[in-house]
């Protein structure tokens, strides 16, 4: 019995054939569940999804959610050789993995989230196209001559609004999906924009397709509330007996619990990334300066540097220093601000050393 009203519907069978038919909720004696997330903080959104899977073990949930600006990168990447670090914390941007594969993706306030959990065993883990069916329907309702191509993107005129990512645990599936409709394009671009000579590792990489924005395609003045307010009547309007259910304050507490203690941590974000060689090499006054790194789970495990600076203490004690720590920005502040530069490098600034380990 659950803590929440609910009507219960009887199993169907609809005709898969009908176009505007989406069956995906029929075998489930309980009603598909449509929640609003109340935040735009990727890390409680991001977070929510893990959270529900726990709460509503066998029932079907729509979700939507808007995040302020910040960066999904997907489980099996290399979440530095994914982002523009220095470009992401100037901007304050929120870098956050998730638990699907695919690729990194950008998010703004001008940009929709929609995801899909259901059970498992009720379809096929590899078809995109029955839970993109309805933001295809809808747009094309609306004259957006928008199409599924290829396993996973939506299109427009040759151009993807649309990325979609899958996953399964505990016996349910989750399917999700962006909507670019007023995403600054610009900050998109830059962010994304990594260095691929710095690393060489096997993590799965981005596919930059030609993006574009729905709204050169939507009435002029068309928000991200109201395109949400719009798929929310399309989802209703297919399945019959759709409740709309409203975050309690402990599940709230569930989802911040969980965000604390992963989504927001370094291991997760940074740490989780497969192992990668690093390198980089800048010119200081000082003299020319090149770092090698193979780092393992986000911690250094080797490190050489190169160049044609003159050091008075052997380099590889610098090295030797390096072990162990984090390839994170601070960390590594935090050990090169307590050794004397001058000893390997000449007359250096700490900023400048640390430039080549980013």
């Amino acid at each position: 019995i659950r803590d929440w009203s609910v009507t219960v519907v009887q199993t169907c069978a609809l005709p898969i054939s009908s176009p505007n038919i989406f069956p995906y909720f029929c075998k489930n004696i309980f009603p598909m569940l449509i929640i609003d997330s109340p935040s735009n903080n990727a890390y409680f959104n991001i977070a929510s999804e893990e959270y529900l899977l726990g709460r509503f073990p066998t029932e079907d949930i729509f979700l939507l959610y808007v995040n302020a600006p910040s960066i999904i990168v997907g489980k099996f990447q290399n979440t530095l050789a994914e982002i523009n670090l220095d470009y992401v914390r100037e901007e304050e941007i929120k870098v956050v993995r998730r638990m699907s594969g695919g690729g990194a993706v950008y998010h703004d306030l001008g940009n929709l989230n929609f995801s899909f959990h259901t059970l498992l065993a009720d379809h096929d883990f590899g078809d995109f196209s029955q839970f993109t069916q309805p933001v295809l329907s809808l747009l094309n309702h609306l004259g957006v001559p928008a199409v599924l191509e290829g396993r996973n993107d939506l299109l427009v005129d040759g151009k993807k609004f649309s990325g979609n990512a899958k996953l399964a645990k505990n016996g349910k599936m989750i399917q999700h999906g962006t909507i670019l409709l007023n995403s600054e394009m610009e900050v998109l671009g830059d962010a994304l924009k990594a260095n691929p000579l710095k690393f060489i590792d096997k993590a799965t990489k981005s596919n930059r397709a030609r993006v574009t924005n729905l709204i050169h395609y939507l009435p002029e003045g068309t928000t991200t509330e109201q395109l949400k307010n719009l798929l929310t009547d399309e989802i209703i309007r297919n399945n019959p007996g759709a409740q709309r259910y409203e975050l309690t304050t402990d599940d709230i507490a569930g989802i911040e619990k969980l965000m604390h203690e992963k989504y927001e941590t370094w291991d997760w974000n940074f740490g989780f990334s497969p192992n990668y060689s690093f390198q980089k090499a800048i010119k200081v006054p000082a003299g020319f300066i090149e770092v090698h790194l193979d780092v393992v789970k986000g911690t250094i495990e080797k490190a050489k540097i190169f160049g044609d600076f003159f050091a008075a203490k052997p380099i590889e004690e610098l090295e030797d220093l390096l072990i162990g720590h984090r390839h994170a920005e601070e960390e590594l502040r935090s050990v090169l601000e307590n050794v004397d530069l001058t000893d390997y490098f000449g007359k250096v600034k700490v900023d400048e050393v640390l430039t080549v380990f980013k």
